[in-house]
Parts: C-alpha cells; structure tokens; sequence
C-alpha cells in the first residue's frame, strides 16, 4: 500500500499545527496506521512545542546543514566524497524515534549562499524516508515558496487551513492557484476553517464552491476552543488533552473522513 502524505497549510497562525497534532492523537487512538511520521517542514517549529518535546536546532535538518556548511568552507571533507550520500545519512539521523511516531524538524533556514538549502532538500526527504512509513503528516510553511518549488509533489491530500479573515481567505485562494500553476497534482485538497463562528460557516462553504476544481472540497468548520488555547499558551503536550474535548471530537469527526 502506498504512503500516504496528508499537509496542513494555509495563513500564519490559522492553527495548521495545533490541528495536525489533533490529527495525530487521533491517528494514534484509532490505531488505523502501524508507522507514523510527523514533518515539520515549517521554519518556526511549531510541532516540538505542541507535543511537549524539547528540539534542539543541532537535531534538526537545518542544524545538520548548518554544520554541513561548516565543514565545506573549513574543508574538512575530502573533495573525492560523494557529498549527496553524506546529506542522506544526515536526514536519517535527523529522525527522531518515539514509541507511537517518528518527527524530523526541518529547522530553520541556514542562511543565504549556502551549498545546501533545506528547503530544497525537503523534497527528497519526503521521498526517501516517507517509503518507510503507512502514513506521513506534513507541517507546511506559511509561505506559498513551499508550493511554488514544488514542495508538495508527494502529497496526496492537502488540507488548506483558514480563519474567519479575507487574508486567510487570500491565501487559501492563492495556495490553490500556485499549486495548479506548478501542476502539483493533489488527489484531494481540503478546506478546513478554524475557530470559525458557527454564522459564518456557510460563507466559507460558498467560497470552496465557487473554486469549481473538481479536487477542491470542503472539510468543514472547528469553533475556537478555550481549552486547547490552554494549552498553546502554556505549552504542554496537546496530545495528553481529554479524548471528551468538544473540539478534538468535532475534529475526528471530520479526519475519519480522510483517513
């Protein structure tokens, strides 16, 4: 059976990462996948954070880059040396193994004239090491660079977070066109809005018909949540919140249509 990839992605601070770590515990409750993987592929790291894990810059791709530079410039690696075999075996050991998943940190960016840029290696990460895996959750940047270097070719369903705002509406729109602009081929691209008042449902709705692609569909709509905002702000594991909070039922609901 082939992987499958699902991306979060939309606007800055719609909650693409706090939803897909919900996506996570129900994966992991549901116990429909063996393997796991999580990949925050966004510069600001979010992930970490959210299930209560500490992640050092030296463990992620962009800290093994870093040091990978170093060395180049320093010219501690023999010309002779295959530079691409040394790049792989870095993003195995950027993995980090856990009982229930697995998570690599992309990082953040290791500065300009690199010889390697993490985001240009995201691609063959996502392709390497997600054979290994039933299913892989993809944290995407805010930004459409992502999708514009086509990023995203091995996804197969995308879900477009957004708020109840024109600039998160914007950019639901703008991710869309840019991923047919770069023929990146999704089977399903999802909308899904967050902290959404129940009066504005319908708007959002009308919005994804009116996109008229035959892979675009609406998700649905998740109320803000006073208790998962809890648990943002202080920074324990959202992975431990109770499998009765009104949010995350609401949330598998509309997942289990998905997976």
């Amino acid at each position: 059976m082939a992987t499958k990839i699902i991306s979060f992605s939309g606007k800055g601070g719609v909650g693409k990462s706090t939803l897909l770590v919900l996506m996570l515990k129900y994966l992991i409750e549901s116990k429909k996948y063996k393997n796991i993987l999580v990949i925050d592929a966004d510069p600001d790291a979010n992930i970490g954070d959210l299930i209560g894990q500490k992640i050092n810059f030296n463990q992620t791709i962009g800290g093994k880059m870093t040091a990978f530079k170093e060395k180049i410039q320093k010219m501690q690696i023999p010309p002779d040396v295959n530079k691409n075999q040394i790049i792989e075996s870095e993003f195995f050991d950027s993995l980090i193994e856990g009982d229930k998943f697995d998570v690599i940190e992309m990082g953040r960016s290791e500065g300009e004239g690199c010889y390697c840029s993490v985001n240009n290696t995201l691609k063959h990460v996502i392709d390497v090491i997600s054979k290994n895996y039933d299913i892989v959750l993809i944290d995407a940047p805010a930004g459409l660079e992502y999708f514009a270097r086509k990023t995203g070719q091995d996804v197969s369903d995308l879900i477009i977070v957004t708020d109840a705002s024109k600039m998160g509406f914007h950019t639901m729109e703008r991710i869309i066109e840019v991923s047919k602009e770069v023929q990146l081929k999704f089977k399903n691209i999802l909308i899904l809005g967050n902290r959404f008042p129940e009066d504005m449902k319908n708007l959002l709705s009308e919005k994804v018909t009116n996109i008229r692609e035959n892979n675009v569909k609406f998700l649905g709509t998740l109320p803000y949540d006073e208790e998962i905002s809890k648990v943002n702000l202080l920074g324990t594991d959202l992975l431990t919140i109770s499998p009765q909070n009104t949010l995350y039922k609401s949330a598998k609901n509309l997942y289990a249509q998905i997976v």
